[in-house]
Parts: C-alpha cells; sequence; structure tokens
C-alpha cells in the first residue's frame, strides 16, 4: 500500500535529526514507499468546502546538515489527495493552532489526520489530565495568589506551569517559605490570560520523569528522562538525558485506563508522563516525541508500529 503522506510541522531544516520523531516518522513511512510532502499550518487555506496547503514534496535521509530535500511546491488538496495528514507542528497550543485543528476537521471523512483534530483540541495536554485526577499529584488550577498561598501552605513544596506550556519551559519550584509565589503568580497573570497550574513538589523527579509511548491505544515503550544537574526538569528539551526503563505495575495500570480512551477519539500517538512509577502528570497528544529514544534503548520500531497502525485504518 502506498499512501500520499502531508506532514504540517515546524520547517524540516530547523529539526535536529539526531532524536526528532517527526523525522523518524518521515523515514518510515519512505522506507515503506509511501510519498511525503511537507508544509507547515500557516500554509493551510480553505475555500468552497476544499482544504489545501502549498505543500512541497521531500525526501529524506538521516545525513545531519543535508537531511532532506524539497520538489517544487504545488496547491495540495488534502481532502482529495492525501490519504494521511501528519499534524506534527509543535505547540503553543494557541489560536493558530486552534485554528488548524477546525481546518483539519473538515477532512474528516476523507482523509486520516493524526492525532485527530478535533480530539487534540479537545485534549489539551494539562487539561485532558485532569479526567484522570486519580493517578495524578495534588492539583490546583488557578490564577489567585490566595489559592496558591494555601496550597503551598498545604504541601510545603511546589512547581508551577503553564496550563499550555510545552518542553519543560517555565517551570518553577517554590519552596516552603513561599519565596518569589508572589511575583511569580504576578508575572504568570501578565504573561497568560488562562489559569496556571499549580502541584506538589514531587521529590521523586530526580530519579527521573517517565515517557511512556502509546500507539492506538497499547504500550509502544518508554524512557526515563533524568533531569541535568541542579533541575528539577527532566524534559530532553532544556538538557534532561533519557535512559533506558522498565514500567511498574502501577504505570501499566494507568495506561491499561487510558488506553480505550485514547482509541476511541482516534489519539493514535500518545506520550504520557509519570513522575516516581505513579503519578501522571500529563497526556501529551499535540506532537508526541521519545520514539527515537525508545528505539535506540530497546530496539523496539515505535515509528512501524505507528505506520502499521495508520495503514490499518486507512485500509479499513
Amino acid at each position: 500500500m502506498s499512501l500520499t503522506v502531508a506532514v504540517q510541522m515546524d520547517h524540516i531544516a530547523s529539526i535536529n535529526i539526531t532524536g526528532d520523531s517527526t523525522f523518524a516518522l518521515m523515514l518510515s513511512a519512505q522506507k515503506r514507499g509511501h510519498k511525503l510532502f511537507h508544509y507547515n499550518a500557516e500554509a493551510l487555506n480553505y475555500s468552497n468546502g476544499r482544504v489545501w496547503a502549498k505543500a512541497e514534496p521531500v525526501t529524506v535521509q538521516r545525513v545531519e546538515g543535508n537531511h532532506f530535500t524539497l520538489g517544487e511546491p504545488v496547491n495540495l488538496d488534502l481532502g482529495g489527495e492525501a490519504d494521511v495528514v501528519l499534524m506534527r507542528q509543535d505547540p503553543p497550543f494557541d489560536l493558530g493552532y486552534i485554528t488548524a485543528t477546525h481546518l483539519l476537521e473538515r477532512i474528516s471523512g476523507k482523509t486520516l489526520v493524526v492525532n485527530d483534530p478535533a480530539q487534540v483540541r479537545n485534549a489539551p495536554e494539562k487539561v485532558f489530565v485532569l479526567d484522570y485526577a486519580q493517578f495524578m499529584p495534588p492539583t490546583l488550577i488557578t490564577r489567585s495568589l490566595d489559592e496558591a498561598r494555601a496550597f503551598l501552605a498545604e504541601h510545603k513544596e511546589i512547581v508551577i506551569k503553564p496550563l499550555h506550556g510545552n518542553g519543560g519551559k517555565a517551570i518553577f519550584k517554590v519552596g516552603s517559605d513561599g519565596a518569589n509565589l508572589s511575583a511569580l503568580i504576578e508575572v504568570f497573570n501578565t504573561m497568560w490570560r488562562e489559569p496556571h497550574m499549580v502541584q506538589a513538589f514531587l521529590p521523586d523527579v530526580a530519579k527521573g520523569d517517565k515517557r511512556i509511548v502509546l500507539v492506538d491505544g497499547e504500550i509502544a515503550g518508554a524512557i526515563n528522562r533524568l533531569p541535568g544537574e541542579g533541575e528539577i526538569r527532566s524534559n530532553l528539551a532544556v538538557g534532561g538525558s533519557a535512559v533506558k526503563t522498565e514500567l511498574t505495575e502501577k504505570e501499566r495500570e494507568i495506561c491499561a485506563v487510558l488506553g480505550p480512551e485514547l482509541k476511541k477519539r482516534g489519539l493514535l500517538f500518545v506520550g504520557i508522563d509519570v513522575i516516581g512509577g505513579e503519578w501522571l502528570t500529563e497526556i501529551n497528544v499535540t506532537s508526541p516525541t521519545g520514539i527515537v529514544a525508545i528505539e535506540r534503548f530497546d530496539g523496539t520500531d515505535v515509528a512501524g508500529m505507528i505506520w502499521d497502525a495508520i495503514e490499518r485504518k486507512v485500509a479499513g
């Protein structure tokens, strides 16, 4: 089966091919004989029921500094000429991101979009996870300094992060003395109109933050991300390092509870984050990562598993 695949992503020239999951997916698709097109979300257009993008045919190779070749751009009808659209641009999950999901929703039933755009819109990482509060650390969503102070008094140490942040950006720890809490809430309230996420600090984060990848609701693999020296953040984008890991019984329980719902929603490629073997902190559906590191440590072809699932759905 040869598919026409349109990849909606940040420009391919900007990616780090060593660990980029989108690039791994593109290499895997090309190996299977699928035809690839590349465009960014700003290139989407709509008129008279038709959604198209100014897209460029692309071929890829794992050669640092020479990893892609683009052809002449074409107006690619995403509902009529593409079999699959991979929605892989990085957050922020802003109005531009949301608008892209609305446009891609218009081709539902014609072209498979991974992940389902309506469900991506309805499942922002730090909000969707609230459906599974039984697995979460103590959590407060607020803009109120008084509420944050009361939460700190109860839990002694807390972290504050943007509700729609990504990549470990703007995550702050506040100790029991509350130093800088009022300044942080002031800055957050100035920067963002939405409320913010405040959580009890988990000391086990020093042992790592596990990224577990699920494909069509099933466990595909996992890595443990260790924070850098002097850091509480373990995201690879901010200096964390990946190591081989095994899943705990509690982590398997979390996946068993989440899996059927992810499958039902059309969230085919999902990465969840678990601290201390038991605390679920995020469900990443916008542009999950981690598949390259999983393959490096476990030899598991997660990209191939994703394409197997996509091909089953297209044939379906």
